[in-house]
């Protein structure tokens, strides 16, 4: 009887242990049914679109989509010693452009980040406050191989540059901010976007922008934001344009919380009728809004934006991030003529920054999670899907080069027992699938 008892006890531990491995799997790969705790840009809501002919979204190299035109447009092919290889303009990733180090700016920048409070006092009584004190301790979960390095370093933007390459992303989407302005936590750069173009045009890579929600931020001000960008980087080799159904070639930008802004104000800028639209002028362009809540895709078509996408890299942390949204969303957009770009990335964890949001982490199982959100991504047919992140290192969504760091207080993630490039192979594998799956719709 001892003997059965002991033989039951190890099978009900055994059972016990595979239930909850099972519970963390499908909260890894699953998304929720509710709308989470927000990320930065969330934390406020603001509770005739033109009839310009649907996009063919190919770029003087980039992408056709579902639309009759040749695989040779989507792509740029390598030739190797071994073998030939291709990146692909259909597969943009986003790029943050903020960090900085004391051999090049004095100081660090964002890897000395503050630890966020909770908006509630009491839930924010029971975190850790303060901030990051780089080297060791940096405001990432995961540890870069080239350390807390600085966005200004020539040979940082060169190894971004080759990874990024290796990845098979053809467009690099910049955030960006006007001359003279900064997120709250960090300093100008857009001095710095020259030396962006340059390092992505000598590897045959795109450059979109990615314009954020600074202060004061409207219609208006985007208007000559717009007008900035084109003006000073229109003509570069590096400058990512879509080629429109009628044959206009037109620069593309994402609005990250586009919603912040009323539809009635982007209509100004947006639709033909608008009191200073850039429609039909040198300035126009292809405006993807970001899609947060379902009502937002309403307000989209509204506004006159000429796409959407999804951005956020944790499934079901939004309407819009949720993976099981998107074949409604894609619907929508088909019926509207707007393009419908999901934003895929290979896990979420921003417990470093946000010390109370553990609930949105979404662990990245050795790639599992990430081959998960891209194959939901194929499975809509998207045109372009977008990557969050190359280095997003504050939210965990970075598929740069990571590698096992240990110190006196902290024991970083990292990619083990995978190589540190193991999310750029990853990617590449992805995007060569995607357009062979694209070949295939075509046919």
């Amino acid at each position: 009887m001892t003997r059965l008892r002991r033989k039951a006890l190890v099978a009900l531990f055994l059972f016990t242990l595979f239930i909850f491995g099972t519970m963390m799997g499908l909260r890894t790969l699953k998304p929720s049914d509710g709308f989470s705790d927000m990320a930065p840009g969330m934390d406020v809501f603001i509770g005739d679109r033109s009839d310009r002919g649907r996009l063919d979204v190919k770029d003087v190299a980039a992408s056709p989509g579902q639309f009759h035109m040749g695989s040779s447009d989507t792509k740029v092919v390598f030739s190797k010693s071994d073998r030939d290889y291709s990146i692909f303009y259909d597969v943009h990733i986003f790029y943050y452009l903020w960090y900085g180090s004391p051999s090049m700016d004095n100081k660090y920048i964002h890897w000395d980040h503050v630890l966020v409070p909770h908006w509630d006092p009491k839930i924010a009584a029971s975190h850790a406050q303060g901030r990051h004190t780089p080297p060791d301790d940096i405001a990432s979960s995961f540890y870069p191989e080239l350390g807390p390095y600085s966005s200004r370093d020539p040979k940082v933007l060169e190894s971004h540059m080759s990874q990024i390459e290796a990845a098979a992303a053809g467009v690099l989407v910049l955030s960006w901010y006007p001359p003279g302005v900064a997120d709250d936590h960090g300093e100008p750069t857009e001095d710095l976007v020259p030396a962006v173009m340059d390092a992505a045009h000598r590897h045959s890579i795109k450059v979109a922008f990615h314009i954020q929600p600074y202060k004061g931020r409207t219609d208006q001000t985007m208007h000559d934001n717009i007008k900035y960008i084109i003006d000073k980087y229109g003509k570069h080799g590096a400058f990512y344009k879509f080629r429109s159904s009628i044959g206009r070639v037109l620069p593309l930008f994402y609005v990250y919380d586009s919603y912040l802004t009323p539809p009635e104000s982007w209509a100004e800028l947006l639709t033909l009728k608008g009191s200073h639209t850039i429609r039909g002028t040198p300035y126009d362009g292809i405006f993807v809004a970001l899609i947060v809540e379902e009502r937002h895709k309403h307000d989209i078509l509204a506004s006159g934006f000429d796409g959407i996408y999804t951005y956020f890299a944790s499934n079901g942390f939004s309407f819009g991030s949720s993976h099981q949204n998107w074949k409604a969303i894609k619907a929508f957009c088909d019926a509207n003529n707007l393009l419908f770009i999901p934003s895929v990335g290979p896990g979420y964890v921003d417990t470093a920054v946000r010390p109370w949001n553990n609930h949105n982490t979404r662990n990245r199982v050795n790639g599992r999670y990430y081959e998960t959100s891209l194959q939901a991504a194929l499975s809509v047919r998207p045109e372009i899907v977008t990557i969050t992140s190359f280095n997003q290192w504050h939210e965990g969504t970075q598929i740069e080069k990571a590698i096992p760091k240990k110190t006196v207080s902290r024991l970083y993630l990292d990619y083990q027992p995978n190589q540190p490039d193991h999310y750029l192979e990853l990617t590449r594998q992805w995007a060569e699938n995607f357009n062979k799956e694209k070949d295939k719709w075509l046919m």
